[in-house]
């Protein structure tokens, strides 16, 4: 299988990340919701460790709509996919470091961790709009920690709302370059 072809069964089987992004949008946004009503900490945990259910969730998800949840095993980015998904607990214990320090900081620090997670999805859905929204959310993770460390639950809320408009961004652009090709 050459590249192209893999690309497009990643954009095919997962929507274009379609799915993947409304399942990680609404953990954004139940863990800000937790967080600015009841506890941070609680918020905070919910995130951090509800992000271990986003594939699973997305494969359940996708088998209910009755469309195939996996890669085939013959897509060699199928590996990538999974050292990609990697990337974000590895990198969770530098946020939980600066989040004792400041606890306006959590938020923030996930989106530069989950942000610059989505540049090589660039590669392994063959998609730049990936590129966009780890820019965007790297972006304002910056801003939000370096100008608004008190708005605490700031980034969770911003950062659920982009994964979901995404999610429809996404998909549009999926289904618009697999017409093309």
């Amino acid at each position: 299988m050459n590249i192209t072809d893999a690309q497009r069964e990643v954009r095919t089987v997962y929507m274009g990340g379609c799915v993947g992004q409304i399942v990680s949008g609404v953990r954004w946004l139940v863990s800000a919701a937790i967080a600015q009503w009841y506890e941070p900490k609680i918020g905070f945990w919910f995130l951090a460790l509800g992000g271990a259910l986003i594939f699973p969730m997305t494969q359940a998800v996708l088998r209910l709509m009755g469309r195939p949840s996996s890669l085939s095993a013959g897509n060699p980015l199928r590996w990538l996919a999974m050292q990609v998904a990697f990337t974000v607990p590895l990198a969770l214990p530098v946020v939980g470091g600066a989040t004792l320090y400041r606890m306006g900081w959590f938020y923030p620090g996930c989106m530069l961790v989950v942000g610059a997670h989505y540049l090589p999805f660039v590669f392994l859905y063959g998609m730049p709009l990936f590129g966009v929204l780890g820019a965007i959310v790297v972006g304002a993770g910056v801003a939000i920690g370096m100008r608004a460390p008190e708005q605490v639950t700031l980034g969770g809320w911003l950062t659920g709302a982009a994964f979901i408009v995404f999610a429809f961004v996404l998909r549009y652009d999926a289904a618009r370059r697999d017409a093309a090709s």
